[in-house]
């Protein structure tokens, strides 16, 4: 036998083996995914909250360009057909920035981050000129930037109506 040729077939039978081995998920684990920037939640809900009041000042100042400054590029507001976009968002709510008084207000009452401190939910009441509740708002902001969040969907609701009293049983 050809000691030559015994260890060449040695070789070769030793890479297919590994490489069956390889395919069937022998392989090494994979690399750990990176844990998730160490976040105050709290802080950031805060950062979130001022941020959410500072949006609605922009109505009680009628001030349109600070408001668009909020919008992110990509900004969804959900209404009847939904607006997709900066430019589109801001085309539909400069018609509530005209007049000298503002059509509505609102404030945040809720506010939660993910943990990875990127995206955050701001919910509240949103009211008309005389301070009654009329509806009830939703937004979801990103993180765009360090200390700087973007509303990406905002949804208005309105009111609902409370339940008729039921008849009482005779």
């Amino acid at each position: 036998m050809n000691p030559t040729k015994t260890g060449t077939q040695l070789a070769v039978a030793t890479v297919a083996a590994v490489s069956i081995l390889l395919g069937a998920g022998a392989a090494a684990p994979p690399a750990p995914v990176p844990a998730a920037p160490s976040t105050d939640r709290a802080a950031l809900e805060a950062q979130v909250k001022a941020t959410e009041l500072a949006f609605a000042k922009t109505m009680a100042d009628r001030d349109f360009a600070a408001f668009q400054s909020f919008l992110s590029e990509e900004a969804v507001f959900m209404m009847r057909e939904s607006l997709r976009g900066k430019e589109k968002v801001a085309a539909f709510w400069n018609r509530f920035y005209e007049g000298k008084e503002a059509p509505f207000s609102w404030r945040p009452e809720r506010v939660e981050v993910l943990d990875s401190g990127t995206l955050a939910l701001s919910e509240g009441p949103s009211f008309d000129p005389s301070g009654q509740q009329v509806g009830t708002f939703t937004s979801i902001w990103r993180l765009e930037a360090p200390g700087t969040w973007r509303i990406i969907f905002d949804k208005g609701c309105d009111v609902c109506a409370p339940p008729a009293p039921k008849p009482s049983l005779p």
